[in-house]
């Protein structure tokens, strides 16, 4: 269920700058690794980032692949201290390209997380439709979620997160239970490729556009998490008053999906601009003035009609001429 900042006990509006236990948000700035360190162990029961993806945007800086997973070491390690016995770490990343060479990060985060004594429940793959085109190889259109959790013992709430069935009445074809029911009445377990599209959820493929151009959570930062892939995982993986994580917080996208379903959000972010949006942002859920897409909302489909949605004349003419 979704805060009500009006009558929800929870929710008193407070963005703490440093950790506090009775805190609804914490945006702390500065460097991840120095404030992960003064962070209680066991507090978080979901951690779930979009790190820095080493391609040399504004924001980061370029280093070879080694040195970039050797920079990660020591924050990933004061990650697995903070995380609860109970908890998750959820790590989304794409791919690093050299030269126009793909490097997949998640198979290179795989064994540098088992390393940590992590283990991974699932690889999901959220795919999306638009994005950079490339020239000499196909166009990019997904990105990797890897799910590791610290224990054998987790939180995993599966029918808060359940899609309908494709086929409701499907029954029992023979034994005891012939002519019952064989589904779950609460929907299907959604499977571990996403596409968060209300009329293809029987498809069990969810989809979620990323935020690019006229998305409505754009921000100026230049690589934002839509706030329903975040959702996904608040949901399953957390009870409400759990404290969820975010190392590489941005503009706020995770700690807006983690206080939208009452749970605690802790952000770490260096750049004070990113900061003070993520606060705004914040602001703007608490008083009902937040934009984002809601979860599950169908992405626009061209009837064909409109002018964008159609094929040059240009082109036609010169198929013509040809």
């Amino acid at each position: 269920m979704d805060i009500n900042p009006t009558t929800d006990p929870l929710w008193q509006y407070e963005i703490a700058s440093a950790f506090r236990p009775e805190a609804d948000a914490v945006i702390a700035p500065g460097a991840c690794l120095e404030t992960l360190r003064a962070l209680p162990p066991g507090f978080a029961k979901l951690i779930i980032t979009s790190p820095p993806y080493n391609l040399g945007k504004v924001y980061e800086k370029a280093t070879d692949l080694e040195d970039y997973l050797e920079a990660l070491n020591p924050i990933v390690s004061e990650l697995v201290r903070v995380l609860s016995p109970e908890g998750s770490v959820c790590w989304q990343v794409g791919n690093y390209v050299e030269k126009g060479e793909v490097f997949p990060l998640d198979i290179f985060y795989y064994p540098f997380f088992k390393s940590h004594g992590l283990k991974l429940r699932n690889r999901i793959v959220w795919h999306f439709e638009h994005g950079l085109h490339a020239s000499k190889r196909f166009s990019g259109r997904y990105e990797t979620l890897l799910w590791f959790t610290k224990s054998d013992t987790y939180t995993f709430n599966l029918d808060s997160v359940r899609v309908p069935s494709k086929y409701p009445g499907k029954t029992y074809f023979k034994g005891e239970k012939r002519g019952q029911p064989s589904g779950n009445p609460l929907g299907k377990n959604p499977s571990d490729v996403w596409r968060i599209v209300i009329q293809d959820w029987e498809t069990s493929l969810w989809e979620i556009p990323n935020v690019k151009a006229n998305h409505p959570e754009k921000t100026i930062h230049p690589c934002q998490f839509p706030i329903e892939l975040v959702e996904r995982c608040v949901l399953a993986l957390t009870d409400e008053g759990d404290w969820v994580l975010d190392p590489f917080s941005g503009v706020g996208s995770a700690m807006l999906a983690a206080l939208r379903h009452k749970r605690r959000a802790f952000g770490c972010e260096k750049e004070e601009e990113y900061v003070q949006i993520a606060r705004q942002r914040i602001a703007d859920l608490y008083t009902g003035k937040l934009r984002y897409r809601p979860l599950g909302k169908p992405i626009y489909q061209p009837t064909g009609r409109e002018k964008v949605s159609q094929i040059p004349i240009e082109w036609l003419n010169k198929e013509t001429e040809s």
